[in-house]
């Protein structure tokens, strides 16, 4: 019987994904799930809409719940992290509230810029932990990681502890081809393509119809004409007009969404330049209103599913699942992954966090060389991994100063700030995080 354990399983519409895709397949169908959260109430939740899924679909799968992460590992085949270190309150609300105080606006702030940074130091302490008990208790498990910054934990956790298997998975490559199929009036399956880079900075190096054209004049034609982008099909207070305002410049899209791109580049999110906030629909702010939202939505998510006997199981587009079947099968799947560079993407760094097309069979998850990405993508790529190098290097040195490094590098913090402005913003965010992160990271406090 195969064994997923699913770290953080108290994100509770996230584990319905995983685990509702887990019970489409003959191979998985009578799987145990070791659910595990540090949260009573939100793991009970997950664990009754769990079982009543597995109800609907008429399988032999069984739950079991855990609030001691090493009971769950206990001889897993999979294991999936899905959680957060310190939540929106307070820690999101500080890698915002603190960067406005000095000018500097985000959207997200989960991947790159100073939010990014903040949460890889309060995150990676944690996976490791994981990955120590997975070294422990499930040696051969691999490790399906989906907690953000992506690049920046998938790096660090592969020098830390090499032998643990593991990729990183993301949805935006699947989004990002849901977005075009709509913008073009195309079914998602009639469209081919190619994608490498770096998580959430990778570019579709090949796009085309099922019969082998290519869409970029479609999309270069549209975007002048005015008639692209379509009001959003997935985020719909951002317009995606970034996206097409960096292919119209770089001439490839980027696979992540344009609330993301904005604040990872220096162009769009300008002090003195509502201008452009308005003219490409930025969503400033975007990830903590959607937290609130998402909170005040809860408890009416929650009391309808349980007040349901069954659920509709519906297939997500998820990779971990597919992913699960193909090796458990032997039967060769292919997904986007997010894997330490052995010389898969020859233009970045080796050991950076590439994500390119990956095979995946009883073999494991094996990644596609890809040579051929433009030096103008590849330069951009490379304004990610600095930022992310450094993180990596302040978290495996125990080095505070790395961080501020990381801080300065970033792009769109670098266009907004200047040194001085950078030192004391950090100063401040390491401060006001105190137990969240690391003791060698906390300022000293004067004699």
């Amino acid at each position: 019987m195969t064994k997923l354990a699913f770290i953080g399983a108290g994100s509770t519409i996230f584990m319905k994904n995983i685990v509702g895709d887990m019970l489409h397949f003959e191979a998985l169908r009578d799987a145990h799930v070791a659910l595990m959260d540090i949260d009573p109430r939100r793991l009970a939740e997950s664990a009754a809409v769990a079982r009543k899924m597995i109800a609907t679909m008429g399988t032999g799968a069984r739950v079991t719940t855990h609030t001691d992460r090493r009971r769950a590992l206990e001889g897993a085949d999979f294991v999936v992290t899905a959680f957060q270190i310190g939540g929106y309150d307070p820690c999101t609300i500080t890698d915002f509230d603190l960067p406005k105080r000095y000018g500097l606006r985000q959207t997200i702030a989960d991947t790159l810029g100073v939010g990014g940074i903040m949460r890889g130091l309060r995150t990676l302490p944690h996976l490791w932990d994981v990955a120590a008990d997975m070294a422990a208790l499930c040696p051969d498990a691999l490790l399906l990681q989906y907690v953000n910054p992506m690049a920046i934990n998938t790096w660090a956790l592969a020098e830390r502890h090499p032998r643990i298997r593991q990729v990183g998975l993301c949805h935006s490559v699947q989004n990002t081809v849901q977005e075009l199929a709509h913008d073009l009036d195309m079914a998602p399956g009639d469209i081919r393509y190619r994608v490498a880079g770096v998580n959430h900075v990778a570019f579709f190096l090949r796009l085309e119809d099922a019969g082998g054209r290519s869409l970029y004049p479609r999309l270069r034609e549209g975007y002048r004409a005015g008639r692209l982008p379509k009001p959003p099909l997935l985020m719909p207070r951002c317009p995606n007009r970034v996206r097409y305002e960096v292919m119209e410049h770089f001439g490839h899209f980027c696979t992540e969404s344009s609330e993301h791109l904005a604040e990872y580049v220096p162009w769009f999110i300008k002090d003195g330049r509502d201008d452009l906030i308005e003219a490409f629909g930025i969503p400033l702010d975007e990830y903590p209103k959607r937290c609130v939202e998402q909170a005040a939505d809860w408890a009416a998510q929650a009391a309808h599913l349980e007040a349901r006997t069954d659920l509709p199981v519906e297939k997500s587009h998820e990779f971990a699942a597919d992913l699960m079947n193909a090796m458990v099968t032997d039967r060769p799947y292919t997904i986007y992954g997010n894997l330490p560079n052995t010389g898969q993407l020859p233009q970045l760094p080796m050991g950076a966090a590439v994500e390119t097309p990956c095979l995946v069979d009883a073999n494991g998850v094996q990644p596609t060389t890809v040579t051929d990405i433009p030096p103008q993508l590849v330069a951009l790529m490379q304004s990610q991994v600095n930022v992310q190098a450094l993180v990596v290097r302040a978290l495996l040195d125990e080095a505070p100063e790395h961080l501020y490094h990381a801080a300065m590098m970033d792009p769109h913090t670098a266009a907004e700030l200047d040194l001085r402005q950078i030192r004391a913003l950090v100063d401040d965010l390491l401060s006001a995080h105190g137990d969240w992160i690391p003791a060698w990271a906390r300022p000293r406090k004067a004699a």
